[in-house]
């Protein structure tokens, strides 16, 4: 691939990710307080879940799309899928009816899984020495738009209200926009390329004879300490992130906080998510993912601490949302860098997707289970709940560094 190719594709995925961050985030802010509205605190865990779940049944479809037509083709497929799920989002608020909304943010989930597919795409367009700063940089686009999505919630608010859509689903009109902008870029600038050729612009393409399902290549991962840490910590910090950050809307909105303070607090939690990204990218080359790995997780169990004793103070509150934000850094770009380091190209492809398929069912349960413990346990609670999840990927990561730590020393003894 010429190097003119590459940085096209690249500009194209930078773009793609600010637009499709735009219209996740400007949903995510309103999506828990829409369902929780139309079916109470019970169910306001229930939109989110949908969500992950839509983008989890989508990870391994989109990841063989891109395998048999190309990165392009399945990128582009996904934003349209999203828009789709934003416009019935829009009928369902407006007709007062939440199993239509439901339905629109499961197909809504695909704009997740398609912005989570850019990073694999990144690094195929890179060389092994610099593949986690320039799959962190496609990641730290998503910034821009991430942080201005919560942001428009009171201007979708005030466009909505002459089409009769109710407040909390104006901000879907934004989601709805930025996707098929997003479906435009890629459609018209990315370069057409196979998902299944090697690593590097001059990488030569892997036989595409043999065909490997998203469950093979889990057994496989199974079988390879690194490989099936590296599966654990993705779906772990994806599914500790979304159960805490799903519920925090509700836990600010019954504290008395307007939309403008629930839209700043998960703004400044997706900055933490995605502003430090290059600089997570550039430790994972420089001193090895799982190292950053451990990072991320220890910040969680730090946050943890924190909304224990804080849950009642909003500045309490925003410094762990940015803390989960940076921890879900690490683990996801240190994660995403083990994985695409899989050196057979006949596994590589549907690991990642099989991979994104398990993160976003973890964290559709994280979302489902939510709220119930939110009524349950409370909010310190849940993160205490939470934080526990953390214990079984730090054993697993444990023994995969010792794995590796022994697989190179016999490799330097020979």
């Amino acid at each position: 691939m010429s190097e003119t190719s590459t940085t096209r594709s690249l500009t194209a995925l930078v773009i793609g990710n600010i637009l499709g961050g735009i219209g996740v985030a400007s949903g995510i802010a309103v999506g828990a307080l829409l369902v929780a509205t139309m079916g109470g605190t019970g169910m306001s865990g229930l939109g989110q879940a949908l969500s992950v779940l839509g983008a989890g049944l989508l990870a391994v479809p989109l990841a063989k799309l891109a395998t048999q037509r190309g990165r392009r083709r399945a990128l582009a497929t996904g934003y349209v899928i999203a828009a789709i799920g934003g416009l019935i989002v829009l009928i369902g608020a407006r007709l007062d009816a939440l199993v239509v909304v439901l339905l629109g943010l499961l197909l809504f989930g695909a704009a997740q899984a398609t912005n989570l597919q850019t990073r694999y795409a990144a690094s195929e367009l890179a060389t092994p020495a610099r593949r986690a700063t320039i799959m962190s940089i496609v990641i730290w686009a998503t910034t821009i738009g991430s942080v201005a999505g919560p942001n428009l919630s009171t201007a979708g608010a005030s466009l909505g209200r002459p089409l009769g859509i109710p407040d909390l689903a104006g901000p879907y009109l934004f989601s709805v926009t930025g996707f098929i902008l997003a479906f435009a870029v890629i459609a018209l600038v990315f370069v057409r390329r196979s998902a299944t050729a090697g690593t590097g612009p001059s990488a030569p393409p892997q036989s595409a004879g043999r065909k490997m399902g998203a469950m093979a290549a889990l057994r496989w991962a199974a079988a390879h300490p690194v490989a099936r840490f590296a599966v654990v910590l993705i779906v772990t910090g994806h599914a500790v992130m979304v159960g805490i950050m799903s519920m925090t809307p509700v836990h600010l909105g019954h504290g008395g906080h307007g939309l403008q303070i629930i839209g700043l607090t998960i703004s400044l939690h997706i900055m933490g998510m995605y502003a430090l990204s290059p600089v997570v990218g550039w430790l994972a080359d420089r001193f090895g993912p799982m190292r950053v790995a451990l990072a991320g997780l220890i910040q969680f169990a730090v946050v943890a601490v924190i909304i224990l004793i804080e849950a009642d103070h909003f500045v309490g509150v925003v410094i762990a949302l940015i803390l989960l934000g940076t921890g879900w850094s690490c683990t996801t770009i240190a994660g995403s860098a083990l994985l695409a380091s899989v050196d057979s190209g006949e596994v590589r492809v549907p690991l990642q997707g099989a991979t994104d398929a398990l993160m976003n069912y973890g964290a559709a349960t994280a979302a489902l289970l939510g709220g119930p413990l939110l009524a349950l346990i409370g909010y310190g609670g849940l993160a205490l709940v939470s934080a526990l999840v953390i214990i079984p990927a730090g054993a697993i990561g444990w023994y995969a560094r010792r794995h590796r730590d022994s697989a190179l020393a016999a490799r330097d003894q020979r």
